[in-house]
């Protein structure tokens, strides 16, 4: 099949965006908009009913991942899956995830205003608490859907206030069935904002992604002893906090000894909170990146006997408990390909790179062949309110994506 350019509709795409940033929307114009809340639950509605006026076929998992299905002329064949989240940060942007769902379904419209019928049937997909800022861990829905994670172990997942997933799934009325996952997709694609600053340093428009690099997630507790601030001298304290403080140093100077690793700290609570009483516990996390899987265990490892021998020297206890560990992932050479004959189709510069961040991609990996495409972001900034990306580098993101759908919706085998 020749493909003749087709091109998206912009402006009904940054409308769609525009739509989308009035739910959950903060004062300097982020979004708040936590998976299975009242906020997302209104942006799932217009979602719905976004892809109903498209004519597609639409269900909801046991996950509540959404999915809008456009008929192919051969509907036995396996979908093109395209899709990201819609759930955001506590304080996140207007294009984190939003941006791949409403590509996808701008790529649906375009086909629709076209009247492009293609031989396989495409989905688009909406899942659920990818970004894990309410429940834990990140791209729990997609995890599931692919069986990363136990079915029951998900449903029972609570928040930090004690809510339980399936329980919300319930009262925001997105529980669904098993039946309805997508398990057998030809392939899947997602669009994201890069959320570095790499595409914009380097000056390129498209960044077609080869890999996700692998990622350690850890919570360590210091306990020690709690005392009174005006009476206990010094010397004389087991001061959880004051120990914390010393371990997070050496996390970070450990961390800059080793190329290409990336660390941090970005949760600490201190017990019992008070202002004047010595704090006997100090709870942390400490997320490990690395594009090597085994330059990242070796790290992790260690990093744990150190921590663990400055605790004893200081005569107190720490537990570190391993939150999360995922590997290193590559993703399919043959849509690579694919995109990067788009991007060079229509003139567009790209280049070949790796996330830093996970993304539903990586679960989708596990089961079927996947590829990720980055546009710039606007001084690397994301999950922020004043993330940004510009209405031109948009444009040419879904429109490589749109070429991609539609060539793989035509192919018979990858």
């Amino acid at each position: 099949m020749t493909q003749q350019v087709m091109n998206i509709h912009l402006e009904r795409l940054m409308e769609t965006i525009r739509q989308s940033a009035e739910i959950g929307t903060l004062p300097n114009g982020g979004i708040c908009r936590l998976s299975l809340t009242d906020e997302d639950k209104k942006m799932r509605d217009l979602f719905l009913q976004w892809m109903k006026e498209c004519g597609l076929e639409t269900r909801v998992d046991d996950f509540g991942n959404m999915y809008g299905r456009r008929k192919g002329k051969n509907n036995e064949l396996t979908p093109v899956l395209a899709g990201s989240h819609l759930d955001t940060q506590p304080k996140g942007g207007k294009y984190d995830g939003v941006l791949g769902v409403f590509g996808a379904l701008e790529v649906v419209r375009t086909l629709n205003d076209l009247g492009v019928e293609t031989e396989r049937p495409i989905e688009i997909v909406n899942f659920t608490n990818e970004e894990g800022a309410r429940f834990q861990p990140a791209m729990l829905g997609s995890g599931a859907m692919a069986e990363v994670f136990k079915k029951q172990t998900t449903l029972n997942t609570k928040d930090q206030k004690g809510s339980v997933f399936s329980e919300e799934l319930e009262r925001i009325g997105y529980t669904g069935l098993k039946e309805n996952r997508q398990q057998d997709p030809f392939c899947f694609l997602e669009l994201h904002i890069e959320q570095g600053p790499v595409l914009e340093d380097r000056g390129k428009s498209v960044g077609v992604v080869t890999g996700i690099q692998g990622m350690t997630w850890l919570e360590a507790t210091v306990t020690g002893r709690t005392s009174h601030t005006g009476t206990t001298p010094m010397n004389r304290r087991k001061d959880a906090v004051r120990l914390a403080s010393k371990l997070i140093a050496k996390v970070y100077s450990l961390a800059e000894e080793v190329p290409d690793l990336l660390v941090a700290v970005g949760r600490f609570q201190a017990f019992p909170n008070v202002i004047n009483t010595v704090a006997d516990q100090a709870v942390f996390s400490i997320d490990i990146r690395h594009p090597e899987d085994h330059v990242r265990e070796r790290f992790e490892k260690l990093l744990k006997e150190t921590l663990s021998t400055m605790t004893l020297v200081e005569r107190m206890d720490l537990q570190i408990k391993d939150i999360d560990k995922i590997g290193t992932d590559s993703f399919s050479e043959d849509i690579i390909e694919v995109m990067e004959e788009a991007a060079e189709r229509h003139g567009y510069s790209y280049m070949r790179m790796l996330s830093g961040a996970g993304h539903d991609a990586k679960y989708l990996n596990r089961i079927t062949p996947t590829a990720l495409l980055f546009i710039p972001s606007i001084n690397g900034l994301s999950h922020c309110e004043e993330e940004f990306s510009e209405a031109r580098d948009i444009e040419k993101g879904v429109q490589v994506l749109f070429d991609t759908v539609l060539a793989l919706a035509n192919k018979e085998t990858l």
